[in-house]
Order: structure tokens, then C-alpha cells, then sequence
């Protein structure tokens, strides 16, 4: 217990520190660059243990299996992760933290539109809650960062998305959690360097930024400014948040279940506006904070739930 314990508190203090480690880094990296680089290195942090993984489950990955990893990376990688890298650009860190952390609300609708699961009286209730608390930090009737906040939101939903798309091929290939993300992270990094290079294509490089709010993706560069100047933050976004956040996510999980495991995600809207405020002087005004709790609150009844369904799954199993 007291591993899981350690696991589920790093998990927690690398995930609460993303969002404030790329905001320090400024404009010095392209939005889809930081990406290719820290999910490369995630990617290859996890592969022993997603190595490891297979061969104690007695599997072999098939080449039908890139057709899964690449619409996970797509979805994962190329669209959340890119919109949630400009987010952090255009508005608050600790905002960012906050509203990404409702990502598995949005998981829960999207489990209920497309694989048709049955939404619970506590799920359903939690999905109403976060969003109340979603509203009041966008507090739509005084919206001063519009761009910044649908980002914020966009990037939590097409990750909720992402969420149901790894659980669906998890189910019908077989692989567990581990397996999916690192293959995830290492074929959408793959989509990310394709990306990047057709960006240096003259020819397009000349029409994105001819283009205003295309330009940032006009020539996007590999290694701008990968020197020892930001080498401790590549690091730790790199090793630190993008592998080790998961490794010991996944790594809690297998000690204990996925509803402590996932308390992760619900301490993190909590601690990541203080370690915002304290590191990088992010304003905390009281609608925030009022949100916070309310989507703090939300996690709760959500956590609560599973808590419950496991309970009464693991008594059926038993009986």
C-alpha cells in the first residue's frame, strides 16, 4: 500500500507540474514541436515496460495493430495534445490544469454515446457537476480569454475522446493500459515528425504563413533550441511527466485498481493552480477557485462511483 501510495503521489506531482513547466518555456518551441519531443521521449521511457508487459502476458503486437495506434496517436497526440500545448499559450497555466482535469467527464459521454455504456446515477451526476464547475471558471457572462479557454476545453474533449478509442482497442486486441499509451505516444510521434515535415515544404511553408493564425505552423522545427540552456526542462517534461507520470500511474494501478489510480486526476485540479501561483505567479482570482472545487467535487461522486461498480462487479465475480 505504501508503494501505491508513492506511485499515485509522484503520478500526481508530475501531471500537477505540466502545465506550469511548458508555460515557463514561453514561445521558445512550436506548439507541435514540444510535442514530437516530449512524447518521443515518454514513448521510450514506457517501451521496456510495455515490453515487459507483453511478454508476462504471453502477446505479440501484429501489424493490424498500427491502424489503432495511429488514429490513438492522431486523436492523443496531433489533435488534443497540440490544442492543449496552445491553450497553455493563450491563458492561465493553473486554467489549463483545471479544465484539462475534466477530461474524463467528457470520457464518460463519449462512453456513452459510442459504446453505448450505461451512464450510472453517479457518473451522470458528476458530468452535470463538472460542467457547472467548468461554467463558472469560463464565466461566460465576463469572457475575457475566449481563444484560450475553447482550446482548454476542445483539448479536454478530443482527449476524453481519445480515452474511449485506446479503451476500445484495449478491449478487442487485449492490451492492457501501458501497452496502448507507450504505442500510442511512439505512432503518433511518428505522425507528429511527418507532420512537422511537410510543414517545411516550401510550397506550404510559403501558404501557412501566408495565412495569419496558421504562420506558428509554417516550418516547424525539430531541434530549435534543444540545447542545455532548456535540457532540465526537456527532461522533465520529457522523462519525468510524459514517462514517468504514466509509468507510475500504470504502475499504481496494477497494485490496487482503476478508481485509486485515478485519483491522480483528481487531486491534480487542486494542486496544480497552487504549485501555479507559488512557481509562476498565476493569479488565482475566486471564481477559479470556486470551480475548482466544484469540479474537485464532481471527481469525487465520479470516484465514489466506480468505487461502487467495482465493489459490486468484484461481489458478482465472487459469487
Amino acid at each position: 500500500m505504501k508503494k501505491t501510495a508513492l506511485f499515485i503521489g509522484l503520478s500526481t506531482v508530475f501531471f500537477s507540474l505540466m502545465e506550469i513547466t511548458l508555460k515557463s518555456a514561453g514561445n521558445a518551441f512550436n506548439p507541435i514541436q514540444i510535442n514530437w519531443i516530449r512524447f518521443s521521449i515518454g514513448g521510450i521511457v514506457l517501451l521496456p515496460f510495455a515490453i515487459r508487459s507483453l511478454r508476462i502476458q504471453g502477446q505479440m503486437l501484429h501489424w493490424r495493430d498500427l491502424k489503432l495506434f495511429a488514429l490513438t496517436g492522431f486523436t492523443c497526440l496531433v489533435v488534443s495534445m497540440t490544442l492543449f500545448q496552445l491553450s497553455i499559450s493563450y491563458t492561465q497555466a493553473s486554467t489549463v490544469a483545471v479544465v484539462f482535469s475534466a477530461n474524463p467527464v467528457f470520457a464518460l459521454i463519449f462512453s456513452y454515446l459510442i459504446l453505448h455504456e450505461r451512464l450510472g446515477r453517479a457518473n451522470f451526476l458528476a458530468v452535470i457537476i463538472s460542467i457547472i464547475g467548468l461554467l463558472v471558471i469560463v464565466n461566460p457572462a465576463n469572457l475575457t480569454d475566449p481563444v484560450g479557454l475553447t482550446l482548454a476545453i476542445t483539448s479536454a474533449m478530443t482527449f476524453g475522446l481519445y480515452s474511449i478509442i485506446s479503451r476500445y482497442g484495449s478491449v478487442h486486441r487485449g492490451y492492457n493500459g501501458i501497452v496502448m499509451t507507450c504505442f500510442t505516444f511512439l505512432v503518433g510521434a511518428v505522425e507528429l515528425f511527418v507532420l512537422i515535415e511537410i510543414t517545411n515544404i516550401p510550397t506550404i511553408a510559403h501558404a501557412m504563413k501566408s495565412v495569419g493564425w496558421l504562420s506558428q505552423f509554417s516550418a516547424i522545427p525539430l531541434f530549435n533550441n534543444v540545447n542545455m540552456h532548456f535540457f532540465w526542462m526537456l527532461f522533465f517534461v520529457g522523462v519525468c511527466v510524459t514517462g514517468g507520470g504514466f509509468a507510475f500511474y500504470f504502475l499504481a494501478m496494477e497494485r490496487s485498481n482503476v478508481s485509486t489510480a485515478s485519483l491522480v486526476f483528481f487531486i491534480k485540479p487542486g494542486l496544480a493552480p497552487i504549485f501555479a501561483a507559488l512557481l509562476i505567479g498565476d493569479k488565482i482570482v475566486l471564481t477559479t477557485i470556486i470551480g475548482i472545487v466544484i469540479i474537485i467535487f464532481g471527481s469525487v461522486v465520479t470516484f465514489m462511483g466506480n468505487r461502487r461498480r467495482e465493489g459490486t462487479h468484484a461481489k458478482m465475480g465472487a459469487d
